[in-house]
């Protein structure tokens, strides 16, 4: 009767689970393992192959997909002669600072022939991220996407979409980018621009020799579709619109926004943006362009060239219609190049969803308030180093960029594992300045003195700081967009304008109640934007511009955020496997 009775229980837990009546058991987290082979492939593009670095031959790399709460453990084998590390843009990584991966910043890259396991949990975050290599220029090919569902039983704030779509932006080179930007900062010029944008890998019937490879989204009528659009491009903001369809934005960065409606989205490099396409209600015999063209403000050459792909709706046996080829192709009509007012619009349409289940936790004191100046600028052409020759930045010089005017110089050993271990002096000084040292009208003409200063300085903060930093971007070498980018946080983005900041006035208009929290933000072209976060997540956080030209010549810096007292506000120690310098 015993062992009957015992075998009843049994069923009735396991019954329990599988329908999901013991929500503790049944929503139980999980370990998910993924392998990333770093090797060479042969692809082609254009017409032209070339042999690029990828993970595990793929070109956009791999999708991981996960739910919010699960621990994932990636092992990142090197194959290739190239240093690499690989950073999971968006992640908070709290406690977990060593699998960041931007190379000499939490890490010592992984050297050919070694390997190193990302170990991290996944903590009250869910939606479109997405992963790269965080090492010189290698991100041109070692990207993709890094979705995470939410927890199993818990919907999104929205109708379940039909299907879920990853639209995935990049940039093509027919040249090596590792020699693109190795020769840039050779001479000091500029580099040389992409010869294509892609969609998922693809560049598109509008590009030479390219019609064969076009993404197609295929569709049909009657149904919602989210397209978990992500911008892995280089050194280019992007417009992208679908000819003839609207789409509704819910969530910026893997944070759900109050969602609106738009032809046309903006999308700068490490931003992620997810819409619902909702498609029409019967075919409608016809296709469909999905195009995207770079968002120019800065003086410098860019790939001026538009990406397509194509929205091809699928027919059932009752709806007889011509054949594919024979259809219309509709266009899109995307904003000209350097349309900044549309870029503020569409920016000031982002709000936080800021509901009880997802609440936006702005701070409303603030414990540091900073103001960091960005731009670029020059160093002199060092004549020992270029035989003589002149450099060829601006006038004889060669291009800088800075945050209030120190161009960051990348350690030769990584700044987490000296903090750690104690080991600071002379790798890191912890005392980057609050505020630019000399101010001046940062908005105004351009100055005679260009120079920028070099240096590994950090910004030191106690656990749980409440920062409100003001991002200004200078006029020095002409006034540009830059999408600023940090790590291991979100950021409530309060306010932004044109012109210089104004202590006295700006705060006054602030948004401290429903702003767009995110991961990386433009900073409007010669203006400024403030945010506000806590500094609750201790270790080495880097921050940069995500036009890589910009990181390369110096626009990022770190901050250092101390232990806590209590066991969960400190940083844990180095895994084993943790790559040596």
């Amino acid at each position: 009767m015993g062992v009957a009775l015992f075998s009843l229980v049994r069923l009735f837990v396991l019954c329990c689970i599988t329908l999901g009546l013991i929500p503790q058991l049944a929503l139980a987290s999980i370990t998910r393992h993924y392998t990333f082979d770093v090797q060479l492939q042969n692809m082609t593009r254009l017409c032209h192959t070339k042999s690029i670095v990828t993970i595990n031959g793929q070109f956009p790399g791999s999708r991981i997909v996960a739910r919010e709460g699960d621990r994932l453990l990636i092992k990142v084998v090197n194959h290739v002669q190239s240093n690499i590390s690989i950073h999971w843009l968006g992640i908070r990584q709290l406690q977990t600072g060593w699998a960041d991966g931007p190379a000499y910043i939490t890490q010592c890259p992984i050297q050919t022939g070694n390997s190193y396991v990302y170990n991290f949990t996944i903590l009250g975050q869910r939606g479109t991220l997405w992963w790269h290599a965080h090492i010189s220029w290698l991100r041109s090919t070692i990207y993709g996407p890094l979705i995470i569902l939410p927890k199993r039983g818990v919907p999104y704030p929205f109708a379940k979409p039909y299907k879920e779509v990853p639209i995935i932006f990049g940039e093509w080179w027919n040249a090596d980018t590792e020699a693109v930007i190795k020769q840039a900062l050779q001479t000091g010029g500029g580099p040389n621009v992409s010869d294509a944008y892609t969609i998922n890998g693809l560049p598109g019937p509008l590009y030479n020799c390219s019609a064969k490879d076009t993404f197609k989204l295929k569709v049909q009528a009657g149904k919602t579709y989210m397209l978990r659009i992500i911008n892995a491009a280089l050194n280019d903001e992007l417009f992208f619109s679908i000819a003839n369809h609207t789409l509704k934005v819910v969530e910026a960065d893997a944070v759900y926004v109050k969602p609106f409606d738009t032809n046309t989205i903006l999308i700068a490099p490490g931003q992620t943006t997810n819409v619902l396409l909702k498609t029409k209600p019967s075919h409608p015999n016809a296709s469909f362009f999905m195009t995207a063209r770079p968002y120019v403000t800065g003086l410098g050459t860019f790939d001026n060239s538009t990406v397509a792909g194509i929205l091809e709706y699928e027919s059932n046996a009752l709806h007889s219609i011509l054949p594919m080829k024979k259809l219309p192709l509709h266009k899109p009509i995307l904003p000209v190049l350097n349309d900044t007012s549309f870029a503020t619009k569409f920016s000031n349409k982002l709000r936080s969803l800021n509901t009880h289940q997802f609440p936006a936790n702005v701070p409303q004191k603030v414990d540091k308030r900073l103001f960091f100046t960005i731009g670029l600028g020059t160093n002199p052409c060092s004549q020992q180093k270029h035989n003589n020759q002149t450099c060829q930045g601006p006038n004889g010089t060669m291009f800088a960029a800075s945050i209030n005017n120190i161009s960051f110089t990348m350690p030769n050993t990584a700044l987490l594992q000296s903090h750690f271990f104690g080991q600071s002096n002379g790798v890191y000084s912890p005392y980057f300045p609050i505020s630019p040292l000399i101010p001046f009208n940062y908005t105004g003409a351009q100055l005679n003195n260009t120079n920028v200063s070099n240096g590994t300085k950090l910004m030191v903060l106690p656990f749980n700081t409440s920062v409100e930093l003001v991002l200004q971007d200078t006029s020095i070498l002409g006034a540009e967009s830059h999408p600023l980018h940090l790590h291991g946080f979100n950021f409530f983005v309060v306010g932004q304008g044109f012109g210089n900041f104004d202590q006295n006035k700006d705060p006054k208009k602030f948004n401290l109640i429903d702003p767009v929290e995110r991961n990386t933000v433009g900073v409007p072209s010669g203006g400024w934007v403030a945010i506000r976060f806590l500094a609750d997540n201790p270790g080495v956080w880097f921050m940069h511009c995500h036009l890589e030209i910009h990181t390369s010549w110096g626009l990022r810096m770190a901050w250092l955020v101390l232990d806590g007292k209590l066991p969960d506000q400190k940083l844990l120690p180095p895994p084993l496997d943790l790559p040596k310098c």
